[in-house]
């Protein structure tokens, strides 16, 4: 029997019920919380009990084999990730580290020995291009990869090949040719019977979590529709060094750049579009957007976006995120149903009148658990899969919501129309043709995109 984890193929995996992870109305009431009396029989499921998967959640993963990690990416991220890692259970560690530049990889390299009293060798700092291969080839049993984005697939599909359990922060790719690639390597994983769990830490939180379970249940019946926002101030950026190569340049600033970050649509607002995609199940048939550059300082993205995407049942999702100083700022979801309405602004889920039917109690869960943060749970989620002998593959769902924003992305780009089906075959392809750390590099190719010129 197939024993891999697909929140669409959940049926085959049932195997899984009773180890790692648990289902609905499986020891549940382990680990959600609620302040709600229980209403069951008013509604009406939108899916049986044990045809979805709810993670098991406790604050520390059991206990069992040692675990080395190798990070690959040393930026704020990945040492984050290093440090949710080893926040997650106990008998494990990281033992190499591997990044483009050697600063990143000595910074965390001295804040591990300072905060952790763990020592990352010479020999096991890995730096360059080629870092993760090194890294990979090492002595480690899996890998916590937190590079930029775009180097994302390249990084899954050699992990895989080397038969390595991995965490992906997200995004997984920034283009339709990432896409092809990380869906081909997901399979991979699920034939080697490996562990993969992405950074969409929504899908960790309790939260979260339990307010899928009560929609599942039928709490706001049907779903019709939804908004999501992910709107900010404006993020980070690196002013060029005079010593700084122009590949060096964009990578240090990389989250300015399309294609090393996607754009901020992909490389944020992916968050909120997959909330919505696992909600419901479904992935957009289409999708109409604009946006523009009005403030932005380096690199060659827009600052907002505005996208309608049209589902493959006909409902619709408007999807809004923004990355400009003074603004309103809002980061939520809000999905609507034929019998009410639930909006992460407050967690509460409505009858259509507007009254509170059902609100998540986070004073229960802070009371009943330690541990609460999502970025170390879904490591906590992960060790767990593989101390026991049970494989995880989080990458081909979370593909649709990454692919959806790719997709928007380049609707606003150009001003078109585009369907599902022709993005995810679209030759599209963000590398840079002269990609090199050293040399100079054509930079007249990396233009902001001007809708109704664009290809």
């Amino acid at each position: 029997m197939e024993n891999r984890i697909n929140r669409r193929s959940f049926l085959k995996n049932s195997a899984l019920v009773g180890g790692a992870l648990s289902t609905v109305g499986v020891g549940s009431s382990a680990f959600l919380t609620s302040c709600a009396k229980d209403t069951k029989p008013k509604y009406v499921p939108l899916k049986s009990p044990g045809t979805y998967y709810i993670p098991e959640l406790p604050d520390m993963a059991k206990d069992g084999k040692e675990l080395k990690a190798g990070l690959i990416g040393c930026g704020g991220r990945g040492k984050g990730a290093a440090y949710n890692f080893l926040a997650a259970a106990n008998g494990v560690t990281i033992v190499a580290l591997a990044d483009t530049f050697k600063d990143k990889v000595d910074d965390v390299a001295a804040s591990l020995e300072k905060d952790k009293n763990i020592v990352i060798p010479s020999e096991r700092r890995f730096v360059g291009l080629d870092a993760y291969q090194k890294l990979i080839d090492s002595d480690v049993d899996l890998v916590l990869v937190a590079t930029p984005p775009y180097f994302r697939p390249i990084h899954f599909k050699y992990a895989m090949e080397k038969g390595k359990h991995a965490f992906l922060e997200k995004p997984l790719f920034v283009d339709p040719a990432g896409y092809r690639s990380v869906m081909a390597t997901a399979k991979q994983a699920a034939a080697k019977n490996l562990a993969v769990v992405t950074g969409n830490q929504r899908h960790h939180q309790r939260c979260y979590v339990e307010v899928y379970q009560k929609i599942m249940e039928g709490y706001i019946g049907e779903i019709t529709g939804g908004v999501v926002y992910w709107n900010q101030s404006q993020l980070w950026y690196r002013t060029r060094e005079k010593n700084w190569s122009d590949c060096e340049w964009m990578i240090r600033d990389w989250v300015n750049w399309k294609w090393l970050s996607g754009d901020h649509i992909v490389e944020q607002h992916c968050h909120n579009l997959d909330v919505f995609m696992w909600f419901t199940g479904l992935k957009p048939a289409n999708a109409v957007g604009f946006g523009s550059r009005q403030r932005r300082v380096t690199g060659d993205q827009f600052d907002f976006f505005s996208v309608d995407f049209v589902m493959e049942n006909g409902i619709h999702l408007h999807s809004m995120c923004r990355q400009i100083d003074g603004c309103d700022n809002n980061v939520s979801e809000f999905i609507q149903g034929t019998k009410g309405s639930w909006s992460s602004t407050d967690f509460a889920i409505k009858d259509l009148a507007g009254n509170v039917i059902w609100k998540y109690d986070f004073d229960k869960e802070k009371a009943q658990y330690k541990q609460t943060d999502p970025y170390t749970l879904e490591h906590v989620n992960l060790i767990n899969h593989i101390r026991g002998n049970q494989p995880i593959e989080m990458a081909s769902d979370f593909a649709v919501a990454n692919m959806s924003a790719v997709m928007g992305r380049e609707s606003a780009y150009t001003g078109s129309k585009f369907e599902w089906s022709n993005t995810i075959a679209s030759p599209l392809d963000v590398t840079p043709a002269d990609l090199d750390l050293a040399k100079k590099m054509d930079m007249t190719g990396f233009v902001v995109p001007v809708p109704g010129k664009g290809k």
